[in-house]
């Protein structure tokens, strides 16, 4: 069935992707974000530009619309920690905000990003999605679990549908600078070393962007009504491993390690079984050949400013 979906942050690097798999279902697409989208024709995607807690241009965005596709947020940890309030403002506040929209415009289905985030510091070696989360001990956590609690609330409150989405630690193209890979691709090419917290044993499940991009349309299936997922790849991989698989693929640099990142992610390893038994859904792309995409994608798009340092 084609829907009409609203995806925020529809001009970042998740959601770009996201439009991109919605587009290939057959999907219609509005992207509301502070900025137009700079890899979607508006021809074909409509764009709605604005703020999370902006009342009207939230409800304007979703009017008509059957389905959100909830991605806009603070991502990066580091700024979250430099400026929580603004964190707060946004992954809060905003869901909230996108929540009682949806309420008022009668949208069927909100599907929410979180993060495994929460279940950072459990005490056992495997979680899933029913496992009991402790409160967080970071900021990020905070403002995406309290995001996950809103969605509860409203389906139980006004019985609006919902999905959480709590996703691996994503990578790939069109991600955003700060992120592990592309810092260490950076450095790399730059020569210089890589730089790991701590002894660099803190554990991940990461996940190809495009993977995940097809598991968040996998959670408008009705099916995925008032569910929740963990959407991981299916391999585990140290920051060390990170440090190495780049050090492999671009060049000999040094590995550094420095002190370790207070609040860091610890977590368990993350069960994605409920997503392939009910979503159909399982991430294919290895670790090792989704960074090389991701190099491969930074090249292309630097020699298109050949003047352009890569930085």
């Amino acid at each position: 069935m084609t829907l009409k979906v609203l995806v925020t942050g529809g001009s970042g690097f998740i959601g770009s992707h996201v439009v991109d798999k919605l587009l290939a279902a057959g999907h219609r697409v509005r992207n509301f974000d502070m900025v137009a989208s700079p890899y979607h024709d508006p021809a074909v995607v409509e764009q709605y530009q604005g703020e999370l807690t902006d009342d009207i241009a939230i409800r304007d965005a979703m009017d008509s619309c059957d389905a959100v596709l909830h991605l806009a947020a603070v991502a990066d940890v580091n700024q979250v920690t430099l400026d929580p309030v603004f964190a707060e403002k946004v992954n809060s506040r905003g869901t909230a905000c996108v929540l009682e929209a949806a309420r008022q415009t009668r949208v069927k289905r909100v599907v929410y990003a979180s993060t495994i985030w929460v279940y950072n510091g459990h005490s056992c070696e495997e979680v899933d999605e029913d496992s009991e989360i402790s409160l967080p001990n970071h900021l990020y956590t905070a403002t995406k679990f309290a995001g996950e609690m809103y969605c509860t609330s409203y389906a139980s409150l006004y019985g609006l549908e919902y999905t959480i989405l709590r996703f691996g630690i994503p990578y790939g193209t069109r991600a955003r600078p700060a992120a592990v890979v592309p810092q260490f691709v950076r450095k790399a090419l730059a020569g210089e070393p890589l730089t790991i917290a701590g002894a660099g044993d803190q554990s991940r499940r990461f996940v190809y962007v495009e993977d995940l991009a097809e598991g968040c349309v996998a959670g408008l299936e009705p099916v995925a009504a008032n569910r929740v997922y963990n959407l991981v790849g299916t391999e585990t991989t140290t920051v060390l491993e990170i440090a190495e698989v780049v050090r492999d693929l671009v060049g000999d640099v040094d590995i550094v390690h420095t002190e370790a990142r207070v609040g860091d992610f610890r977590g368990a390893e993350v069960s994605h079984e409920r997503a392939e038994v009910e979503l159909g859904w399982t991430a294919r792309t290895s670790f090792v050949e989704g960074v090389r995409r991701y190099y491969e994608w930074y090249l292309a798009e630097h020699s298109k400013a050949p003047d352009a340092a890569l930085d």
